[in-house]
């Protein structure tokens, strides 16, 4: 992605340009870029020019609000977990070979599940994002009915990002929420915790080395009380011998039962467990009304710090299984 000088002025504003900088949320901007990021005056008018320029796209407030992780079936949102991503997640994984198990190395992180969050992030680099971080985070951030507030600090950040990495805002592109890059991080996580794996001086996140790197350190930086843990599955299969408790926490954001106590309300793990392993319970409806379960362990939980929602977590965890499974076949010696 071309880098330009961080406080270059914008000459022109695109035909639907809203003039974000005289929206009532504009100050609240603006004092916070100077009180946490010490942004100078110059610096501020730089951001006055830019908001002036950002166009107003309606549209990625409903995209935000319909995501498909909140509006699809499991059964319409695993169509994810397709033969061309496994496919290509093996060839990534042979591709990128030692950056992957340097990853691993560091921060303990399979290479199949860094592969699985990209493939269901961005096709492995593939789609990245075709709209303006500026215009997408502005119009979240000053016009989303109920977001509005995570938006506009993600807004903030972006601007940080922006003088610091030595990018215009015109230029970066991302997706509908303002994600960047392979790995698609907001501009928050990217700031905070992307690296330079290549050593090439920049942390750049279209760039499949650091995009690798920087997903390991995610998963075990993002949130220290979710964080990866070396050597340990992500979920196992279960089968539930009866009727479930009406009040029983099902889909959660975290582990919430131990097996022991899974195991006197009717559920069993397909595979041996210690009874005092934390764990979370998994409901997965299939078409025609058929349920699967599972019994999901921390690495679950941290995998659903990237996207807090349950057919997320299952879609990556899936997609890396397979794409390990397709990894290992390839390295076999044919007959």
């Amino acid at each position: 992605m071309p880098r330009l000088a961080p406080l270059l002025l914008l000459t022109c504003a695109l035909p639907a340009a809203a003039d974000y900088g005289g929206h009532a949320r504009a100050p609240e901007l603006l004092k916070r870029l100077e009180t946490e990021f010490s942004f100078s005056p110059q610096e501020l008018d730089w951001v006055k020019t830019s908001l002036a320029a950002a166009e107003r796209l309606p549209q990625l407030v409903e995209r935000e609000q319909k995501a498909p992780e909140k509006t699809e079936t499991w059964t319409q949102y695993a169509r994810r977990i397709d033969e061309g991503r496994v496919t290509n997640g093996a060839e990534l994984l042979r591709t990128h070979r030692d950056w992957f198990a340097r990853a691993e190395a560091e921060y303990g992180v399979p290479p199949a599940v860094i592969a699985g969050i990209l493939g269901i992030e961005t096709r492995y680099g593939r789609i990245t994002g075709s709209v303006r971080v500026l215009d997408a985070l502005s119009t979240q951030g000053f016009d989303h009915p109920t977001r509005h507030a995570f938006f506009l600090s993600e807004l903030a950040e972006f601007f940080a990002f922006c003088r610091d990495f030595g990018y215009a805002p015109t230029v970066p592109q991302g997706s509908y929420a303002g994600a960047m890059g392979a790995a698609q991080f907001m501009p928050s996580n990217y700031r905070r915790l992307a690296v330079d794996f290549d050593g090439d001086g920049r942390r750049d996140l279209w760039s499949m080395p650091d995009a690798i790197g920087s997903i390991g350190r995610y998963l075990t930086r993002y949130d220290r009380a979710r964080a990866w843990q070396r050597g340990e599955p992500l979920v196992v299969q279960a089968r539930v011998t009866g009727p479930l408790p009406a009040n029983l926490a099902v889909n959660a954001r975290n582990v919430t039962h131990t097996v022991a106590a899974l195991r006197k309300l009717g559920v069993e793990a397909k595979t041996e467990l210690p009874p005092q392993t934390r764990v979370g319970l998994v409901e997965l409806t299939l078409d025609g009304d058929g349920r699967e379960y599972w019994l999901a362990l921390p690495n679950f939980y941290s995998v659903m710090s990237y996207n807090p929602r349950v057919f997320y977590g299952m879609a990556v965890t899936q997609l890396a299984q397979r794409i390990e499974q397709a990894h290992a076949a390839s390295l076999e010696p044919s007959n």
